[in-house]
């Protein structure tokens, strides 16, 4: 009996391994170049967008040069390559603890096919190729029931005893990589924190937006617009957001913060807003 569970818990095993999937992407550079040609950004921008749907368990980046230079010089330029590709990662809120491996690999030798192919083969060994595991599914067993104290969300806290300096963070309002795009849970959220904030019009604050897994705290890429100001563009989203529900602009500001202030936790919850508090008008009574 027991030799029958070993055997089908392994093969449960071999069948999560082999349902592991990859996806692969390769981006061409041009001779003794590692910027990358707009028309493949394009291409990569394009790649990575497709990630925001899948769980990734590593990313792998390979840099390549052709047969030409000498095999120091090619290695250098496979390295500057695989890094260029990696910046444009961290630049699209990738987190960085995802790839695995950015690792230049030098030359690939020239297997001439035909003579009249050479130029063509050679413009296909200047590259770096991309690999991302996606995680394989996990059985999971039933979590035992613990009973927790219900958590005041920001709609709720906004009704309450609010004073200057504090900071509401919009903890379930949750943006699409690279977007200003709420996710389709997060839009009721919003809704409550807009209704919250009209019937507390003695409220005056600024709008913090905020971004993951960028370098050196700089911002992230609006995919939609190419700007380099994902995190200001996502705090006047919410500001336009809040116009359009009937809250007074004298009220409030924005401002993107970057990736100035990482929550240290996942990636995910540091795509978000969240208002501090600037003012509280006491001659308003609240509603």
């Amino acid at each position: 009996m027991n030799r029958h569970i070993f055997f089908i818990v392994t093969l449960l095993n071999c069948l999560l391994v082999f349902s592991q999937k990859e996806l692969k992407q390769e981006v061409y550079f041009e001779t003794d170049k590692y910027d990358i040609p707009t028309t493949e950004e394009s291409r990569l921008l394009l790649f990575i967008s497709k990630l925001s749907d899948i769980d990734i368990e590593s990313i792998s980046i390979y840099g390549f040069c052709d047969d030409v230079g000498a095999p120091a010089y090619n290695l250098k330029l496979s390295q500057q390559r695989a890094d260029a590709i990696r910046a444009v990662f961290a630049n699209n809120e990738i987190s960085e603890s995802l790839i695995s491996n950015v690792d230049g690999k030098g030359q690939i030798l020239l297997r001439i096919v035909e003579e009249k192919d050479v130029v063509k083969i050679r413009g296909l060994n200047r590259k770096v190729e991309i690999i991302v595991k996606e995680k394989a599914p996990v059985v999971k067993e039933d979590p035992p029931i613990v009973v927790e104290e219900k958590k005041k969300d920001a709609a709720e806290l906004i009704k309450g005893d609010i004073k200057v300096g504090d900071k509401i963070v919009f903890e379930n309002l949750l943006f699409k990589t690279g977007y200003t795009i709420l996710m389709p849970e997060s839009k009721n959220v919003l809704e409550k924190i807009a209704k919250s904030l009209v019937e507390r019009d003695d409220l005056y604050f600024t709008i913090q937006g905020h971004v993951c897994c960028t370098q050196y705290s700089r911002d992230a890429v609006d995919r939609k617009t190419k700007k380099q100001n994902l995190s200001e563009a996502r705090a006047k989203f919410v500001y336009d957001f809040f116009v359009k529900k009937g809250i007074d602009k004298k009220r409030m500001r924005y401002v993107g913060m970057r990736r100035k202030f990482p929550l240290g936790g996942d990636p995910e919850l540091d795509r978000r807003v969240e208002i501090l508090i600037t003012h509280v008008d006491k001659s308003i009574s609240v509603k």
